[in-house]
C-alpha cells in the first residue's frame, strides 16, 4: 500500500518598482489578467494566496502551492509570467518538496506522523524558512533522535494554536525541509521558537534562514497589497455569486473513472454514475486512500475505497460497509454546458 503524496512549492515573487510608475488603467488591467490566470488553474492544485508587504523587503507576494503533480508548478509558472504583471516581477525565493509520513513515532499524536494531505488552515499569518540538519544528526542513534523529537513535539503542544506542516525536500531542492507555521498570533510563535531553540535537537540545526513572515489575503487583496491601481476584479472575482466553482469537465469523467480536483481548501473526488455526477471528500477517514482511485458500482451508487474496501453512499457520503466508520463530505455538483461546477 502506498500513500499517495502531494507536491508542495512556496513561491515569492518581487514585484519591480518601475511597474508601480505605469498608468493606472495599465495596472489594474494587469491585475486582472494575472488573477484569472491563476484562477484558470484552481481545479488543478490547493493555492494559498499571502502579502509580504510590510514584512520583508525581498518579496511581496507567496503564492502557496499543493497539487498531485510537478508538472502542474510549471505550468502555472509560465502562464502567470505570460501577463503584463508577471513580466514585472522576478523570483525572489522558490522552494519546492514533498510530503510524507515521518520516519518518527509519536503514538499521542498520530496527525504529526501522517500529514501525507496539506490542510492549510484560514490562520491569518505563515511563517516559512528552509530547514537543513548538520550531518552530526545523522551520525546518532534512531533511539536519540527520536528522544529529541520527542521534546519537539512535547513543546510544541504547549503552542496548540501554532500549526506545523512539514515539506520534504530531500533531493527535489537545495533544503532537507522546508517549514511552513500556521498561526494567528505572530508573538505565540516567536515564544514557540524561543523554546525549541533551547531543545537539544536545535544543536543539530545547520541553516533555517530566511524566514518569511506572510500574511494570508484573498487573492484580489494580495495583488492590490503590491500597490498601484485596485484590480476591477476584486468583488469576488475567483467565485461566482452562486458559489460554485468550475473543476472539471464531462468529458473527464467518461469510463466510470474518478478524477480528483480542488476546491478551495478542499481535495474532491468526482464520479459519473449514469448521467449524474457526484462530489465527495477525496481522502477515506480510515486509511486516509484518495477515493478518486477508488471503484464505483453503477447498480448501488456506492464507492469502494482502493485500500481497506471501506463503501460510502456518493450521494449521503454514509459508511456504508467494511472498516469505515464515519461518512465522508459531500458537495453540491451542477452541470453548465459540459463544464462540471462545484460548491465547496
Amino acid at each position: 500500500m502506498t500513500t499517495k503524496r502531494q507536491f508542495v512549492r512556496f513561491l515569492f515573487l518581487k514585484l519591480e518598482g518601475a511597474w508601480r510608475r505605469l498608468p493606472a488603467d495599465e495596472q489594474a488591467s494587469h491585475k486582472t489578467e494575472f488573477g484569472e490566470a491563476l484562477l484558470r488553474f484552481r481545479a488543478k492544485l490547493l493555492l494559498r494566496t499571502y502579502s509580504l508587504a510590510g514584512t520583508r523587503g525581498d518579496a511581496d507576494l507567496l503564492l502557496w502551492q499543493v497539487a498531485d503533480d510537478l508538472d502542474v508548478f510549471q505550468a502555472l509558472q509560465t502562464a502567470l509570467f505570460s501577463t503584463g504583471l508577471g513580466s514585472h516581477c522576478r523570483i525572489a525565493h522558490s522552494y519546492v518538496g514533498v510530503t510524507r509520513r515521518s520516519i518518527y513515532e509519536f503514538p499521542n499524536d498520530p496527525e504529526f506522523t501522517d500529514r501525507v494531505a496539506v490542510r492549510p488552515q484560514d490562520s491569518h499569518f505563515l511563517f516559512v524558512y528552509p530547514f537543513v540538519k548538520t550531518r552530526a544528526w545523522y551520525a546518532l542513534s534512531r533511539e536519540e533522535r527520536q528522544a529529541m523529537m520527542e521534546e519537539h513535539i512535547t513543546i510544541g503542544r504547549q503552542h496548540p494554536d501554532v500549526r506545523l506542516n512539514t515539506i520534504y525536500s530531500y533531493g527535489l531542492d537545495d533544503p532537507e525541509f522546508v517549514l511552513a507555521f500556521e498561526s494567528d498570533d505572530p508573538g505565540d510563535f516567536v515564544d514557540l521558537v524561543m523554546e525549541l531553540r533551547e531543545s537539544k535537537a536545535s544543536s543539530y540545526t545547520l541553516k533555517d534562514t530566511p524566514i518569511f513572515t506572510c500574511l494570508q489575503m484573498s487573492l484580489w487583496d494580495a495583488l492590490d497589497s503590491l500597490g498601484g491601481a485596485p484590480a476591477p476584479s476584486t468583488t469576488g472575482a475567483d467565485a461566482r455569486e452562486d458559489g460554485f466553482t468550475p473543476v472539471a469537465t464531462t468529458a473527464d469523467l467518461e469510463g466510470g473513472r474518478g478524477k480528483r480536483v480542488y476546491c478551495g481548501a478542499d481535495a474532491i473526488a468526482l464520479f459519473e454514475v449514469d448521467g449524474r455526477v457526484y462530489a465527495v471528500a477525496d481522502r477515506c477517514p480510515h486509511g486516509r486512500a484518495s477515493l478518486s482511485e477508488g471503484t464505483v458500482d453503477a447498480a448501488t451508487c456506492v464507492l469502494q475505497c482502493p485500500w481497506h474496501g471501506g463503501q460510502f453512499d456518493l450521494a449521503s457520503g454514509a459508511p456504508k460497509g467494511g472498516p469505515v466508520r464515519e461518512p465522508i463530505k459531500t458537495f453540491d455538483v451542477k452541470i453548465e454546458s459540459g463544464r462540471v461546477l462545484v460548491r465547496a
